[in-house]
Protein backbone atom coordinates (compact mmCIF):
# COMPACT_ATOMS: atom_id res chain seq x y z
CA UNK A 1 0.00 0.00 0.00
CA UNK A 2 3.11 2.47 0.59
CA UNK A 3 4.15 2.54 -2.48
CA UNK A 4 0.45 3.09 -4.08
CA UNK A 5 -0.03 5.96 -1.69
CA UNK A 6 3.54 7.40 -3.15
CA UNK A 7 2.25 7.41 -6.56
CA UNK A 8 -0.91 9.16 -5.25
CA UNK A 9 1.19 11.75 -4.13
CA UNK A 10 3.34 12.29 -6.94
CA UNK A 11 0.07 12.71 -8.95
CA UNK A 12 -0.99 15.01 -6.11
CA UNK A 13 1.90 16.90 -6.09
CA UNK A 14 2.39 17.12 -10.18
CA UNK A 15 -1.27 18.69 -10.45
CA UNK A 16 -0.45 21.16 -7.68
CA UNK A 17 3.18 21.74 -9.60
CA UNK A 18 1.23 22.39 -13.08
CA UNK A 19 -1.50 24.71 -11.17
CA UNK A 20 1.60 26.83 -9.85
CA UNK A 21 3.30 27.02 -12.58
CA UNK A 22 1.00 27.07 -15.62
CA UNK A 23 -2.29 27.68 -13.86
CA UNK A 24 -4.11 24.89 -14.80
CA UNK A 25 -6.61 23.64 -12.78
CA UNK A 26 -5.45 20.80 -10.37
CA UNK A 27 -8.42 19.15 -10.53
CA UNK A 28 -8.60 18.35 -14.25
CA UNK A 29 -4.50 17.64 -13.83
CA UNK A 30 -4.83 15.03 -11.27
CA UNK A 31 -7.74 13.20 -12.79
CA UNK A 32 -5.08 13.36 -16.19
CA UNK A 33 -2.48 12.00 -13.66
CA UNK A 34 -4.34 9.63 -12.30
CA UNK A 35 -5.50 8.14 -15.84
CA UNK A 36 -1.98 7.93 -17.37
CA UNK A 37 -0.33 6.11 -14.23
CA UNK A 38 -3.25 3.60 -13.78
CA UNK A 39 -3.75 4.71 -10.26
CA UNK A 40 -6.58 2.10 -8.41
CA UNK A 41 -9.80 3.67 -7.26
CA UNK A 42 -8.32 4.03 -3.97
CA UNK A 43 -5.22 5.56 -4.85
CA UNK A 44 -6.63 7.97 -6.79
CA UNK A 45 -9.09 9.00 -4.20
CA UNK A 46 -6.48 9.77 -1.96
CA UNK A 47 -4.29 11.69 -4.83
CA UNK A 48 -7.64 13.60 -5.33
CA UNK A 49 -8.34 14.59 -2.03
CA UNK A 50 -5.09 15.59 -1.51
CA UNK A 51 -5.45 18.15 -4.06
CA UNK A 52 -8.65 19.10 -2.79
CA UNK A 53 -7.52 19.62 0.73
CA UNK A 54 -4.30 21.53 -0.12
CA UNK A 55 -6.35 24.12 -2.80
CA UNK A 56 -9.08 24.28 -0.17
CA UNK A 57 -6.30 25.32 2.81
CA UNK A 58 -3.56 27.02 0.47
CA UNK A 59 -3.72 29.96 2.43
CA UNK A 60 -3.04 28.16 5.53
CA UNK A 61 -0.70 26.21 4.46
CA UNK A 62 1.37 28.98 3.21
CA UNK A 63 1.19 31.03 6.67
CA UNK A 64 2.82 27.58 8.49
CA UNK A 65 5.32 28.14 5.73
CA UNK A 66 5.88 31.54 6.53
CA UNK A 67 5.79 30.65 10.55
CA UNK A 68 8.08 27.64 10.22
CA UNK A 69 10.63 28.85 7.16
CA UNK A 70 10.50 32.82 8.08
CA UNK A 71 13.73 33.40 6.03
CA UNK A 72 12.30 31.72 2.77
CA UNK A 73 9.45 33.61 1.54
CA UNK A 74 6.43 31.36 0.45
CA UNK A 75 6.56 33.77 -3.11
CA UNK A 76 10.39 33.01 -3.60
CA UNK A 77 9.98 29.45 -2.85
CA UNK A 78 10.74 27.08 -5.65
CA UNK A 79 7.40 26.01 -7.10
CA UNK A 80 9.00 22.20 -6.32
CA UNK A 81 9.40 22.86 -2.97
CA UNK A 82 6.53 25.52 -2.22
CA UNK A 83 4.28 22.15 -3.62
CA UNK A 84 5.81 19.52 -1.66
CA UNK A 85 5.18 21.34 1.56
CA UNK A 86 2.16 22.43 1.09
CA UNK A 87 1.35 18.50 0.49
CA UNK A 88 3.08 17.25 3.52
CA UNK A 89 1.80 20.59 5.79
CA UNK A 90 -1.85 19.63 5.04
CA UNK A 91 -0.99 15.56 5.32
CA UNK A 92 0.62 16.59 8.91
CA UNK A 93 -1.53 19.62 10.49
CA UNK A 94 -5.06 18.78 8.89
CA UNK A 95 -5.60 15.24 6.78
CA UNK A 96 -3.37 13.37 9.78
CA UNK A 97 -4.27 10.13 8.39
CA UNK A 98 -0.89 9.10 8.32
CA UNK A 99 1.81 9.17 10.87
CA UNK A 100 3.89 12.43 10.51
CA UNK A 101 7.11 10.70 10.36
CA UNK A 102 5.44 9.18 7.01
CA UNK A 103 3.77 12.10 6.27
CA UNK A 104 7.81 13.69 6.23
CA UNK A 105 9.51 10.80 4.81
CA UNK A 106 7.41 10.95 1.95
CA UNK A 107 7.93 14.49 1.64
CA UNK A 108 11.52 13.96 2.13
CA UNK A 109 11.35 11.65 -1.08
CA UNK A 110 9.65 13.55 -3.30
CA UNK A 111 12.08 16.02 -2.52
CA UNK A 112 14.54 13.72 -3.44
CA UNK A 113 13.09 12.94 -7.21
CA UNK A 114 11.86 16.06 -8.14
CA UNK A 115 13.40 18.99 -5.98
CA UNK A 116 16.98 20.40 -5.99
CA UNK A 117 20.18 18.92 -4.24
CA UNK A 118 19.32 20.73 -1.49
CA UNK A 119 15.52 20.15 -1.15
CA UNK A 120 15.41 17.52 0.85
CA UNK A 121 17.42 18.72 3.50
CA UNK A 122 15.22 21.76 3.28
CA UNK A 123 11.86 20.16 3.24
CA UNK A 124 13.00 17.89 6.48
CA UNK A 125 14.51 20.85 8.59
CA UNK A 126 11.25 22.98 8.01
CA UNK A 127 8.71 19.53 8.72
CA UNK A 128 10.81 19.22 11.64
CA UNK A 129 9.81 22.44 13.20
CA UNK A 130 6.09 21.16 12.57
CA UNK A 131 6.16 18.19 13.61
CA UNK A 132 7.85 19.40 17.07
CA UNK A 133 5.22 22.06 17.46
CA UNK A 134 2.86 18.96 16.75
CA UNK A 135 3.74 16.98 19.11
CA UNK A 136 3.58 19.84 21.70
CA UNK A 137 -0.11 20.32 21.02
Amino acid sequence: MGSALRKARVAALQALYEFDCARHDPVPSVLRLIQEKHLNEDTALFAQELVDGVMENKGKLDAQIRRFAPSFPVEQLSLIDRAILRLSIFEIMIDRRVPVKVAINEAVELAKAFGSNSSSKFINGVLGSVSSVMLQS
